[in-house]
């Protein structure tokens, strides 16, 4: 249970000063109850007439959420809408989303967990996976959007939306992307699909680095603490990974002792457009340094109210 969920018990003045030092420092935790849904892709889907097993199995999913998130992996649920959620998911190391910030919101419908959750992929417009459409739309067996059998499939009696976040970070997200593509998957391990694989994944790349920008520049609710620090503290790997990719390392690979490609005529387009997207990163992590400072000035004076005794 959050610390800020334990202190009911505390007299009125004390404890709304310590929920104001708790929120305070819970801005970038990985698990978090919060109130403003506002912004959510689902706010004026109605929950609709809902049962008691649909809040049980709700609540169950906030607890193993709460207990088990992998560290690469944040969400917020929201105290008066416990129908919707939020979470954001780090790329992989390894990946052409290595280090960026993918965000998704999600809603448990009313028949819920019978038929899986609903899940909308914030795309800023753009398709970085065969499998995130540029609409939000997730294709995952395990939402019911794409096909699969036995186990892949949604089961109302072991399937968790843990599971459907952790599938989207190993699955979705993955060094060979464009595999995803079912029309792909015979040319694995051919040279022509190995050299359409690469190509994609330096696009994948480049659109990762804008959705970075927009990340950082319009943060969702209740992340831009996340946002402003995971950015502030990855600057120098994603810079450092740009500067490698734009002398031939294999997007993915390590920036001290990654692969190299066999032509430059493989990258030349790319180094392009990288170098471009390359001097934006440089210029709003900076601002996003600022930014940060302002963020953190904030939680430490809201952290030092006094709230007058009644």
């Amino acid at each position: 249970m959050p610390l800020h969920q334990r202190i009911v018990w505390i007299p009125v003045q004390v404890g709304l000063v310590l929920r104001n030092w708790c929120k305070s420092m819970n801005l970038h935790a990985q698990f978090d109850v919060v109130q403003d849904f506002s912004d959510h892709y689902y706010r004026n889907n109605s929950p609709g007439k809902t049962t008691k097993e649909w809040a049980k199995a709700i609540q169950t999913e906030w607890n193993l959420l709460q207990k088990n998130l992998p560290e690469s992996i944040y969400v917020r649920v929201y105290e008066e809408r416990i129908d919707l959620l939020r979470a954001a998911i780090v790329g992989p190391a390894g990946t052409p989303y290595h280090d960026g910030l993918f965000f998704f919101d999600v809603r448990f419908p009313s028949d819920y967990p019978k038929c899986p959750p609903k899940v909308y992929y914030h795309s800023g417009g753009l398709r970085l996976n065969p499998n995130l459409y540029e609409s939000g739309k997730v294709c995952l067996s395990l939402l019911n959007t794409w096909w699969g059998n036995g186990c892949e499939k949604w089961a109302k009696s072991n399937s968790t939306l843990l599971q459907v976040l952790v599938s989207i970070q190993g699955l979705v997200l993955n060094d060979k992307p464009y595999y995803n593509e079912p029309g792909n998957k015979n040319s694995a391990k051919t040279a022509v699909g190995e050299k359409n694989s690469l190509a994609y994944n330096q696009t994948a790349f480049i659109l990762s680095c804008k959705t970075m920008l927009y990340s950082i520049t319009n943060p969702p609710k209740h992340f831009e603490t996340l946002v402003a620090r995971h950015f502030s503290e990855r600057e120098p790997v994603i810079l450092e990974a740009c500067g490698a990719y734009m002398s031939g390392t294999v997007v993915g690979s390590s920036a001290r002792d990654g692969t190299k490609y066999a032509s430059d005529k493989c990258f030349v387009n790319f180094m392009s457009s990288l170098a471009f997207y390359t001097e934006q990163l440089k210029a709003t992590f900076a601002l996003n340094r600022g930014r940060l400072l302002e963020l953190e000035r904030q939680a430490a004076a809201s952290a030092d109210e006094i709230v007058p005794a009644s």
